[in-house]
C-alpha cells in the first residue's frame, strides 16, 4: 500500500513556519502569515496598498524610504527639506534589523540558470509565466524587479528603463540620468548636483555637440551656426529650420519652444521679455505691469530711428462742402472714418475741442456748437451751473454765463390748431407728445412754466391755471402757506 505523502506548505520568511491557504498574505512573491505581516522596522500592521518587500523583509513605505532611499535636499517629507533619516531609531543594539526571527534561518532558494540572454536580466534564472514582470522587453523574477540603487519594489507604472539597461524608480532614475542644476531638484528652487551615493563618485562628463561641423549650403542650414538641420533635431520658426541647440533667445540665451518664441524684424528669435524691450512700445504703461514706465534696452534716439513718427497732413486733399471732416475739411476715408451725430470725422481729428482729449464712441459728447467735446468739457459749456452740478458739491460758473446761443428746439412754421401744444400752438405728432391733463404737449416744451425745469410723468404737477410746474415751484404758487410749509417742516413760507 502506497505511503501518503502531505503536500509541503510554503514557509514564513519571517517566522520560517508553514503557512496555509486561510492565513496567507502575498508580498513580493513570498507568502507570510497574517500575524507577520508587519512593518520590520516600525512593527506597523500591514497590507497590499502600503506594504514593500526587500530581501525578503517587510517595510511600510515611510521605512523603507528612511532605509533604502535617497538622501539629501529635497527628498523629506515635504520638497524644500533636507531628510538624513535613515531610520536609526528602529535599530537593534547589534546596528542592524535583522530579517530572521525566532530563530528561524532562511534557505536560499535555488533558480534554474536560463541560457545567456534568455532568462532574468539580473540573476539570470529562468522566468515562469506566473512570476514574470516585463519591461524593455525582457521578462524579469516579480522578486528581481526592482530598483537597480535603492532596491525598492517597482511595478509597470513606478519602473523607468535606463540606458544601462537597467531599472528605477523614478527618483532614482532622475538623480542618476537626469538633469543637473538650479530647478532640477524635487522642488522648484531645489539645487540638484549630488552624485549618486552607490556610484563611485566620479563626474560624468557629457560630450558637447558640435552642430556647425557639417556646414549646409548658403541660405539653408541653421540661420544661428549655419550648419545642416536633420529631422531629428530642427525647430521651425517663420518657415526657417534651427537646431534645437541653438533655438534659443539671442539676447539672453533662454531656451525656446513654439510657444514662447517670438520672431524679431532682424529675422532671429527672442523670448517674449527681450522681444518686447528690444521691438515693443516704449512708454508708461508698457513694462510687465501697468502703471510702470519700460525704456529698458534703448536710447530715446534708437528709438526715434528705429520708429519714426509721422503726421499725416489730413487738409492735403480737400472734399466737397458738407462732405469732409469737420474739423479740418479735409476728405475722410473708409480707413480712417470716426462717426458722430451723421458727420464724420478723421481719426486724428476725432478729440476734445478745448483740452483735445482723443476720443471714441463712448466719451464723445456732440455740442449744440456742432463740435464734439469729452464728458468733462461738455458738462463745463453747456451743462448747469449752481451749487452741486460740478464733480463734486461744489460752485461752478467757470466763465460767468455761457455765450453760446442754444437752438430753441421748438416749430418755426406750420400751421398752428387749437388742439396743438398748449405753449406754442404748433401741431404734436405722436413721436414728440408727451400727455398732461388729457392735453399734448411737444417733449421741448414739457417743461415748468417758473424755472424750466425739464418734467416728465413722475414730477409733473397739473396747476389750475392749466399750465403744468415742477413740484417744488407748484408748491411754491398753489401750495398753503405758514408755519410748517416750507421746503422743510418748520420753516414759514410766505411768498
Amino acid at each position: 500500500m502506497p505511503s501518503f505523502q502531505p503536500i509541503e506548505a510554503p514557509k514564513c520568511p519571517r517566522c520560517g513556519k508553514s503557512v496555509y491557504a486561510a492565513e496567507e498574505r502575498l508580498a513580493g512573491g513570498y507568502v507570510f502569515h497574517k500575524n507577520c505581516f508587519k512593518c520590520g522596522m516600525c512593527n506597523k500592521s500591514l497590507d497590499s496598498t502600503n506594504c514593500t518587500e526587500h530581501e525578503r523583509e517587510l517595510y511600510c513605505k515611510t521605512c523603507h524610504g528612511r532605509k533604502f532611499g535617497p538622501k539629501g535636499y529635497g527628498f523629506g517629507t515635504g520638497a524644500g527639506t533636507l531628510s538624513m533619516d535613515n531610520g536609526s531609531q528602529f535599530l537593534r543594539e547589534n546596528g542592524d534589523v535583522p530579517s530572521v526571527r525566532n530563530g528561524a534561518r532562511l534557505e536560499p532558494r535555488a533558480i534554474a540558470r536560463a541560457p545567456e540572454g534568455e532568462g532574468c536580466p539580473r540573476c539570470g534564472g529562468y522566468v515562469y509565466a506566473a512570476e514574470q514582470m516585463l519591461a524593455r522587453g525582457r521578462s524579469w523574477h516579480k522578486e528581481c524587479f526592482k530598483c537597480g540603487t535603492c532596491k525598492k519594489g517597482l511595478d509597470s507604472i513606478l519602473c523607468c528603463e535606463a540606458p544601462d539597461k537597467n531599472i528605477y524608480c523614478k527618483g532614482c532614475y532622475a538623480k542618476k540620468f537626469g538633469p543637473k542644476g538650479y530647478g532640477y531638484g524635487q522642488g522648484g528652487g531645489a539645487l540638484q548636483s549630488d552624485c549618486y551615493a552607490h556610484d563611485d563618485g566620479a563626474p560624468q562628463i557629457r560630450a558637447a555637440i558640435d552642430v556647425d561641423k557639417i556646414q549646409a549650403r548658403p541660405g539653408e542650414g541653421c540661420p544661428r551656426c549655419g550648419g545642416v538641420v536633420y529631422a531629428a533635431e530642427q525647430k521651425l520658426s517663420k518657415g526657417r529650420e534651427w537646431h534645437k541647440k541653438c533655438f534659443n533667445c539671442k539676447d539672453c540665451h533662454k531656451t525656446l519652444d513654439s510657444i514662447n518664441a517670438s520672431d524679431g524684424p532682424d529675422r532671429d528669435v527672442y523670448c517674449r521679455t527681450c522681444y518686447g524691450k528690444k521691438w515693443g512700445p516704449h512708454g508708461y504703461g508698457f513694462a510687465c505691469g501697468s502703471g510702470f514706465l519700460q525704456t529698458d534696452g534703448l536710447t530715446e534716439d534708437q528709438i526715434s530711428a528705429n520708429r519714426p513718427f509721422y503726421n499725416p497732413d489730413t487738409t492735403s486733399i480737400k472734399a466737397r462742402d458738407g462732405e469732409g471732416c469737420p474739423r479740418c475739411g479735409g476728405a475722410v476715408f473708409a480707413a480712417e472714418q470716426q462717426l458722430s451725430k451723421g458727420k464724420v470725422w478723421h481719426k486724428k481729428c476725432y478729440n476734445c475741442a478745448d483740452c483735445h482729449r482723443p476720443l471714441d464712441s463712448v466719451l464723445a459728447c456732440d455740442g449744440p456748437d456742432g463740435d464734439i467735446h469729452c464728458r468733462a468739457c461738455y458738462g463745463k459749456l453747456f451743462g448747469p451751473k449752481g451749487f452741486g452740478y460740478g464733480h463734486a458739491p461744489t460752485l461752478v460758473s467757470t466763465s460767468g454765463e455761457s455765450t453760446i446761443q442754444f437752438p430753441d428746439g421748438r416749430p418755426l412754421a406750420g400751421p398752428k390748431t387749437s388742439g396743438g401744444c398748449p405753449r406754442c400752438g404748433f401741431a404734436v405728432f405722436a413721436a414728440e407728445q408727451m400727455i398732461s391733463k388729457t392735453r399734448i404737449w411737444h417733449k421741448r416744451c414739457f417743461y415748468c412754466s417758473d424755472c424750466r425745469k425739464s418734467l416728465d410723468s413722475t414730477n409733473l404737477n397739473d396747476g389750475p391755471d392749466g399750465d403744468i410746474y415742477c413740484r417744488a415751484c407748484y408748491g411754491r404758487n398753489f401750495g398753503p402757506k405758514g408755519v410748517g410749509y416750507g421746503l422743510g417742516a418748520g420753516a414759514l413760507t410766505t411768498f
